[in-house]
């Protein structure tokens, strides 16, 4: 069967491939092997410059051609990796094979061609390609997240002023405002994309346990571990790891996936809230003309990409947790569990974009009805008990508590009832005529000041 966004068996390349695009030119199988041409090449260059008496220092034309097969590097180019791999059956091998197939016919490169992959472990080239390929993952999350919490924000300012009934365990309580609860979700997302930002990204090329074994027998005299670390550090943008076995230790993208899945927690925590909001009809969500919300029952809107953005959230957390919980585990110096699940950063990344881009569309439908929450407001005054009995606490008014579980709970609570029950009490008359005039839409403390500051 031909191979197309129909026949594909990840919807992420059939049914969502168009929101997973951007995605293609970095963990794609041939976004990986140009990673890899990238860092043989910088490598080689380097190498070049370090004066070993048996490699000369390349030229300009030299180095420009070698850097030109990773900018030129195309999906025709993995394909003949590819297919140099059918042979070697090792994919690393492949991309130096092919290196020095793309320079035999220069001179000056052909010369040097032996020093591709020098001192090196094929995992030199693939912890440092994924590093790169996740510090370009995590721009494009970042830079989504960023725009999802702007969207926050705005809602946390435009609805600032607009109060709403709260429910705690599912119950009527203390009121808030529509904007405050805007800001609580996007002040905790900023921190979460603080904490994603903040993991330092990690590579080494230290050989084959770590120990630069092989460099050090053919060139004693020199300091390969300040050579790797300017290579890894100054040619390649990433932090350099001292100590490590065969493999990068990925402690690094533990912290990262767990950063992400902590974001993601919080879009997913949003998402049900919403939905409920949506059922108890605080929110209306935007027609689309032909649109249909049920095959068989015709008023239905239903909110259908919160659904679809916890659904898709729920699976990237769920790979994003076993790489992290899996990545940092390895037999001895090296096994092989980590490569076959390390292909699989894409998958991952591309079911928070899923996710994302529901979220999104979900959030653009929104439309407040504030009739809906004046009305929510208007039938609970029993909320006003918090505020009344800590009054009475203040004046030392006996039982005060009490004396509203026994006036308030499981009770229809009137303006009426409060306002009788407050006039009778022994408080200043200042602080009475405060609780008189006090309404559920009115009891909302310092809620519009937080929401604008979010």
């Amino acid at each position: 069967m031909e191979l197309s966004a129909l026949t594909a068996l990840s919807p992420l390349d059939g049914r969502y491939a168009r929101q997973t695009e951007s995605l293609r030119d970095i963990f794609s199988e041939s976004a990986f092997m140009r990673a890899r041409v990238r860092v043989e090449v910088e490598w080689l260059i380097a190498l070049s410059e370090a004066g070993l008496p048996e490699l000369n220092h390349l030229s300009d034309h030299g180095k420009a051609y070698l850097r030109g097969l990773v900018e030129n590097f195309t999906v025709q180019s993995c394909q003949e990796i590819k297919d140099i791999e059918k042979t070697t059956n090792h994919d690393v091998k492949a991309v130096e094979y092919w290196i020095k197939e793309q320079v035999s016919h220069d001179e000056e490169l052909a010369r040097a061609s032996e020093f591709v992959h020098f001192g090196c472990t094929s995992e030199d080239i693939n912890n440092t390609s994924h590093a790169l390929m996740l510090t370009e993952g995590r721009k494009e999350l970042v830079t989504f997240l960023r725009s999802i919490h702007q969207t926050l924000a705005e809602n946390a300012h435009r609805w600032a002023e607009v109060p709403m009934l709260s429910r705690t365990h599912g119950q009527t309580a203390s009121p808030t405002t529509v904007g405050k609860e805007w800001a609580n979700v996007a002040m905790r997302l900023k921190r979460a994309i603080e904490s994603i930002e903040a993991v330092t990204i990690l590579a080494k090329m230290n050989g084959a346990v770590g120990n630069y074994n092989a460099h050090t027998i053919a060139y004693p005299e020199k300091d390969w571990e300040a050579f790797a670390k300017k290579v890894v550090e100054e040619r390649l943008g990433l932090t350099f790891n001292t100590h490590t076995i065969q493999i990068e230790p990925h402690d690094y993208m533990a912290q990262l996936f767990d950063a992400i899945v902590r974001a993601n927690t919080i879009l997913l925590d949003l998402d049900r809230d919403i939905w409920g909001y949506i059922s108890l009809g605080f929110y209306k969500q935007k027609l689309k003309e032909g649109e249909v919300g049920s095959s068989t029952m015709p008023h239905k809107v239903n909110p259908i990409d919160f659904e679809n953005s916890e659904g898709n959230l729920g699976i990237a957390n769920a790979l994003l947790t076993h790489l992290a919980q899996k990545l940092p585990i390895s037999r001895w110096q090296r096994d092989l569990t980590d490569s076959t699940v390390l292909r699989n950063l894409g998958v991952a990344f591309g079911y928070c974009f899923v996710g994302y881009n529901a979220l999104t569309r979900g959030l653009g439908k929104l439309q407040l009805n504030e009739h809906r929450l004046a009305e929510d407001l208007d039938h609970a005054w029993e909320v006003l008990a918090e505020a009344i009995q800590t009054v009475m606490r203040r004046y030392g008014v006996p039982h005060p508590y009490e004396q509203l579980k026994a006036l308030t709970r499981g009770k229809g609570i009137t303006p009426e009832t409060i306002h009788e029950f407050v006039s009778q009490l022994d408080i200043p008359a200042e602080a009475k005529e405060r609780l008189m005039q006090l309404t559920p839409a009115t009891y909302i403390g310092k809620a519009i000041e937080l929401a604008k500051r979010a």
